[in-house]
């Protein structure tokens, strides 16, 4: 009697406790095989610069690295293993690396002798032509932490070379792009006594120029060379502009702006770097410019009008107007809330694809609040035929609709600086495959 008495509570502690946990368990595991499949559709499960590499063999299933990911749809269990969601909402955070008890997860490029969009580079971030190296998010890896540490690094490589310029018209490094990691290059070679000149096709401050006003952005602990730590988690883009030139002011780097790179050349063991300013010379170079390169045109007819803008500064400046933004991807999200948010704003999304499948969690939940309420009308399936005076010219699915409209914001990706690159000799992965 007593060990029926004990097997009953026993089975009913299984019902109420385990029963819910297995129910739930094999609910969102059902979940990540309909997303699993989705992504695999729209072809998202794919490295593209970083990406979190999954040792199965190790993976115990815990879930661990689901949970700890701020992204969102990165990752999930399928079969009681971690699996490849959503790879283009990957960042690099690296948390999912962190969180994970047995070690299974590593976030990196992974095998970039396979990759065509990633250039090679040596523990110093040094391409494949000696003298070149690469920092920043145009090496593949995002992350104000990263860019900062590459350019440091960079810079302490090249310090160690005995070689001195000694020659006014030659410095010891030219830094190309005024990001976080063409600072953190600079102020490691001021550390140094290097002699150097930054240069920069627009302001200091990288991409972080191009975010909206406000714009949260979220950050690592990192140490800036003779500044000293960035704590927070997240900085407004504002915030950050301000450290910028804080430490500009502190240091007296000087940034010669306008300036945009047009080749490097090699002579004698000197690199001549052509602009538009004119011819630069240097023993070394460090490229740090940012990975978006040349914004993505969508070759339609109307697309020179002055209505069509390819950023969005100040969504504030836009009040009572018919506004179409083009993309979806974070930076076209965010627009279209930053517009939504504005008195009067008739806010219309176009994207090619059936829905938002590549953005931040916090942001898909912003649009999806505003799309609810009516502020935000996506056309998805849906591509941009005609910009006119007044109207913008859409293919929906099979439908041709013209609507009205004053402006047009397009966010259709950057043709990164890729060729350019190659011109100067640098390899990237897929051309180091063996033939055969």
């Amino acid at each position: 009697m007593e060990s029926l008495i004990i097997w009953s509570i026993t089975a009913i502690a299984a019902i109420f406790i385990f029963l819910p946990y297995y129910l739930k368990f094999r609910r969102r595991q059902k979940e990540d095989i309909a997303r699993h499949k989705e992504a695999e559709s729209l072809g998202i499960t794919a490295p593209r610069a970083q990406f979190p590499f999954i040792d199965v063999s190790r993976c115990i299933g815990c879930g661990s690295c689901v949970a700890a990911c701020p992204e969102g749809d990165v990752l999930g269990v399928i079969y009681g293993k971690a699996a490849i969601i959503n790879g283009l909402r990957c960042v690099g955070h690296g948390l999912c690396e962190k969180a994970c008890p047995v070690s299974a997860i590593k976030v990196g490029l992974g095998d970039v002798s396979t990759r065509e969009d990633i250039p090679i580079l040596d523990e110093y971030c040094q391409s494949s032509v000696p003298g070149i190296y690469i920092v920043g998010e145009l090496g593949g890896l995002s992350l104000i932490r990263n860019a900062i540490t590459q350019g440091r690094t960079a810079v302490e490589r090249i310090a160690r070379d005995s070689r001195r310029s000694g020659n006014g018209d030659v410095k010891d490094l030219a830094i190309v792009g005024a990001g976080p990691a063409g600072l953190s290059a600079a102020l490691t070679a001021v550390h140094h006594n290097l002699s150097y000149l930054v240069l920069d096709q627009q302001e200091p401050g990288g991409t972080i120029l191009q975010y909206p006003r406000r714009k949260l952005v979220m950050t690592q602990p990192v140490e800036i060379p003779l500044y000293g730590q960035l704590s927070e988690t997240e900085y407004s883009k504002e915030t950050l502009l301000e450290i910028w030139q804080e430490i500009m002011r502190r240091f007296d780097i000087q940034v010669r702006t306008g300036v945009r790179m047009e080749k490097v050349q090699e002579e004698n063991g000197v690199f001549n770097i052509s602009t538009t300013d004119g011819v630069y010379k240097a023993r070394q170079v460090v490229l740090a410019m940012g990975r978006r390169g040349t914004p993505r045109k969508l070759g339609v007819p109307g697309e020179e009008m002055s209505k069509v803008m390819y950023q969005l500064i100040d969504a504030q400046s836009y009040t009572n107007n018919r506004l179409l933004v083009v993309g979806g991807g974070d930076s076209a999200v965010e627009a279209a809330v930053g517009l939504a948010r504005q008195k009067g704003n008739q806010v219309t999304v176009s994207y090619r694809k059936p829905k938002f499948f590549r953005i931040k969690q916090k942001n898909e939940s912003r649009i999806n609040r505003l799309i609810a309420e009516k502020k935000v009308r996506p056309l998805f399936n849906s591509e941009v035929l005609e910009i006119r005076k007044d109207s913008v010219k859409i293919r929906l699915e099979e439908e041709i609709r013209e609507i009205p409209n004053d402006y047009v914001f397009i966010f259709a990706g950057g043709l990164p600086p890729f060729k350019l690159l190659k011109e100067m000799g640098i390899k990237f992965g897929g051309e180091m495959r063996a033939p055969g």
